[in-house]
């Protein structure tokens, strides 16, 4: 496994034994310290989340069920975060799940969550690079990236070619992105934002990329409002309890910078969809 190791915060996890919280081993990627302040953050301002994009659990339960999820299905989610996403599957559709994510935050709020759920024989937690994951070629019935294509230096293109290679013929990908909701955006913004693509070039790179969109659904300003505002309360709580904090100033600017940007440009230029996609032919 390339940028994979044993986490060996006890001797049993370092022997590769099985983890206490459920079936997945606890494997952890280090990444270099400049990722690690952009994360730092986003341990903060996602307090309150469990779906850390502006979606709802009733738009991703319809993507599982378009996706035809049943029971025994196999589901491998890239960029997982705290698992909720496979919680909701698992608990509605019986499906059993793999999700690697870089952030061990991430992973040990997703452990515990499992655990509360009583999930843990069937949904796997997977701390490191997704974009590296070794998976099994055609071993899942279902493969999602929900607003985590970012993980691959190609973006969405390179999201659903990999993805593809994790699924049979007549599997399905579900992908959560973002897109740009008109084609004239103020140039300052769209040179902040270079990766994201209007909603009909990232249907020709899907179509590019030998596959076949048949559904979508869209956020709308409340998903956005909630989202959005969630993490301005994660920063702000933060701030309270840490009044002396040598990185306050650094939060301080976060929050004011993404709120900011959220008001001027990303609410009225900034789109954000769940695609469910399958192989064409």
């Amino acid at each position: 496994m390339r940028g994979f190791g044993v986490r060996s915060n006890n001797k049993e996890r370092a022997r590769g034994e099985r983890n206490p919280l459920g079936k997945a081993y606890y494997l952890e990627y280090k990444p270099k310290r400049i990722f690690m302040e952009f994360f730092e953050l986003k341990n903060i301002s996602e307090r309150y989340l469990d779906l850390v994009n502006p979606t709802t659990p009733e738009k991703i339960l319809i993507a599982g069920r378009v996706a035809g999820m049943n029971k025994g299905n196999r589901v491998i989610d890239f960029g997982c975060g705290y698992g909720e996403v496979l919680i909701l599957w698992a608990r509605t559709f019986g499906i059993s799940g793999l999700g690697i994510d870089i952030r061990s935050v991430a992973c040990e709020r997703a452990y515990r969550k499992i655990a509360k759920e009583r999930l843990g024989d069937r949904i796997e937690i997977v701390c490191g690079d997704a974009a590296e994951y070794p998976f099994e070629p055609q071993g899942y019935n279902v493969a999602s990236c929900i607003g985590a294509t970012f993980i691959w230096k190609g973006g969405f293109r390179e999201a659903v070619r990999t993805m593809q290679r994790a699924i049979p013929p007549n599997g399905r990908l579900v992908i959560g992105e973002a897109h740009w909701l008109r084609s004239i955006v103020p140039p300052d913004y769209v040179r902040h934002e270079p990766s994201i693509r209007t909603e009909y070039e990232l249907l020709c790179t899907a179509r590019e990329e030998g596959l076949e969109l048949i559904y979508v659904l869209h956020s709308n300003h409340d998903d956005w409002d909630h989202s959005e505002s969630e993490n301005w309360r994660g920063l702000a709580d933060w701030l309270d309890e840490n009044p002396t904090h040598r990185e306050r100033e650094e939060v301080i600017r976060h929050l004011h910078d993404s709120q900011e940007e959220y008001l001027r440009y990303a609410r009225e230029h900034l789109g954000w969809a769940l695609y469910v996609l399958k192989p064409a032919g």
